[in-house]
């Protein structure tokens, strides 16, 4: 049979090792790892505030991007806007933007439920002499997305 002592001295040790601590006697071992266990509990208080706040932002911040994209097609562009929020009013400013820009909309896919999604063909008027290219595109209708949400 294994001695009470033996079992304790065991078990200190056991302690010691997950603890991390060089102690010799029971008391001071126990100290340790009570302070241990309360540096262990403020860095997980830590990373939780760390981890809400980065939710937070990313949050705030997922729900504020509204995403452009433009690629240049045979005979025009296809414009993606996609926004994680709804935005009253935004697809009058980008339409108007289109018009702004000499490009006529072909065809449109708009959803502006929960979320505000646009994809859309546009072509170059032809009357129009001045070429136009996706990046400038783009950056139109990033402006005008800018100048809307200001307003």
């Amino acid at each position: 049979m294994v001695s009470r002592e033996h079992k304790r001295e065991d078990k200190r040790q056991r302690l010691c090792s997950v603890a991390d601590t060089r102690a010799t006697n029971e008391t001071a071992t126990v100290v340790d790892a009570i302070n241990y266990i309360k540096e262990l509990k403020q860095k997980v208080e830590t990373l939780m505030t760390d981890e809400k706040n980065m939710m937070k932002t990313t949050a705030e911040t997922s729900s504020t991007t509204t995403k452009v994209r433009v690629e240049t097609l045979e005979r025009g562009f296809l414009v993606n806007v996609d926004s994680r929020k709804s935005c009253p009013g935004l697809l009058v400013s980008i339409l108007e933007t289109f018009e702004e820009i000499g490009l006529n909309v072909v065809q449109a896919r708009v959803s502006c439920s929960d979320t505000f999604l646009l994809q859309a063909f546009g072509a170059q008027d032809e009357e129009e002499e001045e070429s136009i290219n996706a990046q400038m595109v783009k950056k139109t209708i990033s402006n005008a997305i800018n100048i809307w949400k200001k307003s």
